[in-house]
């Protein structure tokens, strides 16, 4: 399947001379880098999160229904807003 890619010209400068250098064309360079790549992730341990779950009995009854700016004034400890 053909497809393109874009990749600095730096990069391509880089796998053209190894490429050459190893008698090999460019696509198989990278197919080999991108097979490596997939191996490499595929033998990586799944990243698990720690459990950072909390007890409690939900939201504090002053902020059920609230605007935005009662949060913010709560957050950032200002004043209450008029509404404006």
């Amino acid at each position: 399947m053909k497809t393109t890619i874009d990749i600095s010209d730096a990069l391509l400068s880089e796998v053209r001379a190894a490429a050459a250098q190893d008698g090999r064309t460019v696509r198989s360079v990278v197919e080999e880098g991108l097979r490596k790549l997939l191996a490499e992730r595929s033998q990586m341990a799944p990243r698990t999160l720690r459990d950072a779950s909390f007890t409690g009995t939900g939201m504090n009854p002053e902020f059920a229904n609230a605007s935005w700016d009662v949060f913010a004034a709560a957050i950032y400890e200002l004043p209450p807003s008029d509404g404006d």
